[in-house]
């Protein structure tokens, strides 16, 4: 059993527990992997390699990406999303700033709305990005989410990453819709709080689903639950 299955995700578990579902679903001693991991509250597509299809993971795991997310702005969390507690923001010195004539709480919603199309552009490109600090990146050869876990204070230098697109899909106080296109390595949750420092109120994710991967879309994509009654086979991919 060879190919690629193009996973929905659900919310709640794991990557590598969404790949452990699946693998009970195969014959005994059939490899099994993923190529680029979701976050636990994330949802959509996660490409799951079997057999002689985990040779492909560098390829698949190198495509464009495309992520839908919502964004709560004027409040921050320490994972940058809804897996830690909401807390007040206060202002960085690495904000990007505000328009010097205004707050952005000043402004009208359609003012905001105007500020918000304006400012996103400065993130599309190749641009420098710090990855958060509860993330896999190693620090020392540790992972860089046990180092914060235990309290420890982690800064992670920026790197380069590419942001293909950034459409705005909806905009209301607080919350802000985008749909994000970009390359590897890029990190939604760092888009969120660098959004929410640009305007000087802060922001973290509350939703994120990842709709395509290259030619992998989320509206093709097959739940667990339907692998648990179909036979996988029907829906693997050809290598």
């Amino acid at each position: 059993m060879n190919g690629i299955l193009n996973l929905d995700k659900p919310a709640g578990i794991s990557s590598a527990r969404a790949v452990a579902r699946v693998k009970r679903l195969l014959p005994r001693g059939t490899k099994i992997g993923h190529a680029g991991t979701l976050d636990p509250f994330a949802t959509g597509v996660l490409l799951l390699l079997v057999g002689k299809g985990t040779k492909q993971c560098e390829r698949l795991m190198g495509e464009a990406k495309q992520y839908h997310t919502t964004i709560k702005l004027g409040a921050v969390t320490a994972t940058f999303d809804p897996e830690s507690p909401e807390e007040p923001f206060v202002p960085s010195s690495r904000g990007l700033g505000v328009p010097p004539e205004h707050s952005f709480n000043e402004l009208g919603r359609d003012a905001q709305a105007r500020e918000i199309q304006r400012t996103l552009q400065r993130f599309v490109g190749g641009i420098q990005q710090r990855p958060p600090a509860f993330s896999a990146m190693k620090v020392g050869g540790q992972r860089a989410y046990k180092l914060a876990r235990s309290g420890e204070t982690v800064e992670l230098a920026p790197r380069t990453v590419h942001v293909y697109g950034i459409e705005l899909l909806d905009y209301g106080w607080p919350l802000l819709r985008l749909r994000i296109d970009c390359g590897r390595g890029t990190y939604i949750r760092s888009i969120a709080r660098d959004v929410g420092e640009a305007f000087g109120v802060g922001g973290y994710l509350t939703q994120l689903r990842r709709t395509r991967i290259g030619a992998f879309d989320a509206s093709a994509a097959v739940t667990i639950e339907q692998l648990e009654v179909d036979r996988v086979e029907r829906h693997l991919y050809p290598i």
